[in-house]
């Protein structure tokens, strides 16, 4: 059994849920947006409401980084004084390098951090960390900690309806022809996020045809997989995912759904309308 003392260390794409906000051995790192020539830290000067506030009031684009190795180091340096070791689980490296920055970090330090790419972000990325959390509670050691959630974080999958393509095309995620055939289509694209990889699953032309889908493609999972609770994600349309909620679990009692925000950073790509569904299997 272990009783090592545990810090864990995380960015600001993870979801501030209760779990995390308000343990003491959670520490989350800000990403940066830029909105025209002002830095904002996420979630700690910069929320998702101003900052769509600030893009719609002054027509500026906004742009976002990584923390850089630098502050990761110092944070880890810092967390070597009080603790045994260090878990630090990230947005994945496809979407963002923060991983690579803490993983460089990592190896200017003493203390033994442990890095993990999360493969997935907003609440997955939260669910990973209290899920570890709750391994190391239970005893496990590091390296069975850090197996336990790799094999988790390789039975998640998302699927997320964009809100923006205005927003996608400016963070570089769509080109300008693909922008312009689906601004004039009226087109939403569904993205898949399956091991970290972002992908185009398909295009629906309503809010209500994605979600339509979106039932489909639980359905679908359902028939080869044990799934105990799925995560509804949003920009800053709660009621929305709340109706999403209260529709689903009247069609699966049995599976526990709940709905989360995906932060500023994400919205600075996909958009306030953004609305998604993720879960990991058993």
């Amino acid at each position: 059994m272990s009783d090592l003392k545990i810090a864990w260390v995380t960015d600001s794409t993870a979801c501030r849920s209760e779990g995390i906000r308000n343990n003491e051995d959670v520490y989350i790192v800000p990403m940066n947006i830029l909105i025209g020539n002002k830095e904002f830290k996420d979630g700690v000067d910069l929320f998702p409401e101003e900052m769509f506030r600030l893009l719609k009031g002054n027509g500026a684009d906004a742009k976002t980084s990584q923390p850089s190795i630098g502050i990761f180091q110092e944070l880890y340096t810092n967390l070597q004084e009080e603790y045994d070791h260090i878990f630090s689980i990230h947005v994945s490296l496809a979407f963002s390098g923060t991983f690579s920055s803490a993983q460089q970090a990592a190896q200017l330090v003493d203390i033994p951090v442990t890095v993990i790419d999360s493969k997935i972000l907003s609440y997955p990325l939260t669910k990973l960390i209290l899920d570890g959390m709750e391994a190391a509670e239970k005893g496990l050691d590091p390296a069975e900690i850090e197996k336990f959630l790799e094999a988790k974080l390789n039975t998640g999958k998302t699927f997320v309806m964009v809100g923006s393509l205005e927003q996608l095309h400016k963070s570089g995620r769509m080109n300008g022809l693909s922008f312009f055939l689906g601004s004039m289509l009226k087109i939403k694209p569904i993205l898949l996020i399956e091991d970290g990889k972002l992908q185009v699953e398909e295009k629906v032309r309503s809010i209500p045809k994605g979600y339509s889908r979106m039932r489909d493609y639980l359905d679908h999972a359902l028939q080869s997989k044990n799934i105990k609770e799925v995560y509804i994600l949003y920009g800053l349309n709660k009621e929305e995912a709340d109706a999403w909620v209260a529709d689903l679990s009247g069609k699966y009692p049995e599976i526990s759904f709940s709905s989360h925000e995906l932060g500023a950073v994400i919205g600075v790509h996909a958009g306030e309308n953004t609305l998604g569904i993720s879960w990991f299997a058993e």
